[in-house]
C-alpha cells in the first residue's frame, strides 16, 4: 500500500501535537516519552478540568525529576475517579491519604527518602479545594511554616464537588452551590468570606508560590518544572472548571479558564519568598459577565430583572484584581 506523505501547515506553532518544533520547544504533553502517569481508564466526567490539570501537572513533575516522583493525594475527586478499588489509573508511586493531611503524609514522604539518602526522589501532594482550602489547611500551613520539601498542587474547581457541590472556602461570591441556593434576599455565595490561599502561602515566605490554569499548558509545565528545580515548600494553584458542579458546557473548560484570566476573576502569577515575581499579563480585559453567563451557577443574577448590583460587585472585584497584580498590558482598565 502506498504511503501518503502528512503535510503540516503549522509550521512555527506551539500547538500541543507539533512535531516540527525542537525538541527542547516542545511542551511534555507534546513529548512521546511523556510519562502518562495519570492514564486512560479513569471515571472523570467529561470535559473534567482536573483531570487535565493532574495529568499535565503531574507529567511534568516527572519529566523534570526523571521520575524520581511519589505522590500523596487527598481524598476528593481526583483520588475517587482515579482510583476505583481494586483499579487505578497512576502509574507511579502513589498514596491516598485522608482528605485533610496530603501535605502531612507528603512531609513524612520526603522525611523518609531524606533518611535513606534518597535526595533523588521528589514528592508532591495534590488535592481539591476542600481537601486544601478547608479541611486540609492546618497541615498545609505546618508544611509551608516547616519549609518541607514538598510541592503542594490545589485542583481548585470551587466546591465540594465530589459530594454533592456544597461550599467550600474558594467557592466565590454569588455562586450557587448545594449550600448556597439561589434564593432569597441575596442568593448564592455570600460576599466577604473565603480564602486566598497562594497569598496566604506567599505570607509564609516560601521559596515558591504560582497560580495556574488548565487553559495555558506551556504556563503551567513551566511552573511545575521550575517549582521541581526548587527545595523547600512550594505550592501551585490551578484553576480547573467543572463542567458538573458549575452547570458549564463539557467543552467549554478550556474557555471558561481562559476568561477567568481574562476578566481578571483569576490573576496568574508567580512569586518567590513571599514577592511577586511574574504575571500573565491580559491584553484586553473581557467583562466578568462574559465569564459568568456560560455557568449556571451563576444563572439567577440574569434572570428577567438582571441582579445590575451584584453584577457590579464582582466586576469590581475582578478589577481589584488587576489593580493588585498590574495584570493589564496597557494598565487600564476595561
Amino acid at each position: 500500500m502506498e504511503q501518503t506523505q502528512v503535510k503540516f501547515y503549522q509550521t512555527g506553532t506551539f500547538t500541543v501535537g507539533n512535531r516540527l518544533l525542537s525538541a527542547e520547544q516542545r511542551s511534555v504533553q507534546a513529548n512521546v516519552q511523556r510519562s502518562n502517569s495519570l492514564n486512560s481508564g479513569h471515571r472523570a466526567c467529561q470535559g473534567c478540568g482536573e483531570a487535565l490539570g493532574a495529568r499535565y501537572a503531574i507529567d511534568a513533575a516527572m519529566a523534570a525529576t526523571k521520575g524520581q516522583l511519589i505522590a500523596a493525594n487527598a481524598t476528593g475527586c481526583l483520588e475517587v475517579f482515579s482510583t476505583p478499588y481494586p483499579e487505578t489509573s497512576w502509574q507511579m508511586p502513589w498514596i491516598h491519604s485522608l482528605f485533610g493531611n496530603a501535605a502531612a503524609v507528603a512531609t513524612g514522604i520526603a522525611a523518609a527518602m531524606k533518611a535513606k539518602g534518597r535526595s533523588d526522589v521528589r514528592v508532591v501532594a495534590q488535592g481539591g479545594d476542600g481537601g486544601t482550602t478547608d479541611i486540609g489547611f492546618g497541615c498545609l500551613s505546618g508544611m509551608f511554616e516547616r519549609n518541607d520539601d514538598v510541592l503542594y498542587i490545589c485542583y481548585d474547581n470551587e466546591a465540594y464537588m465530589n459530594t454533592g457541590v456544597q461550599r467550600s472556602s474558594a467557592t466565590p461570591p454569588a455562586a450557587r452551590t448545594a449550600t448556597t441556593m439561589a434564593i432569597g434576599e441575596h442568593p448564592g455565595n455570600d460576599f466577604g468570606q473565603g480564602k486566598n490561599v497562594p497569598q496566604i502561602a506567599m505570607a509564609h515566605e516560601i521559596p515558591y508560590v504560582a497560580t495556574a490554569t488548565v487553559a495555558d499548558l506551556r504556563d503551567l509545565e513551566y511552573k511545575v518544572t521550575k517549582a521541581m528545580s526548587i527545595h523547600g515548600a512550594r505550592y501551585i494553584h490551578i484553576f480547573v472548571p467543572c463542567p458538573l458542579g458549575w452547570g458549564a458546557a463539557s467543552h467549554d473548560t478550556i474557555k471558561l479558564a481562559r476568561l477567568a484570566v481574562e476578566s481578571g476573576v483569576f490573576p496568574v502569577f508567580e512569586a518567590e519568598r513571599g514577592e511577586v515575581t511574574g504575571v500573565a499579563k491580559i491584553r484586553r480585559q473581557v467583562p466578568v459577565e462574559d465569564y459568568l453567563r456560560p455557568q449556571k451557577r451563576f444563572a439567577h443574577l440574569f434572570g428577567k430583572q438582571p441582579d445590575v448590583a451584584t453584577l457590579a460587585r464582582l466586576q469590581a472585584r475582578a478589577d481589584r484584581n488587576i489593580r493588585r497584580f498590574g495584570l493589564l498590558e496597557t494598565n487600564e482598565l476595561r
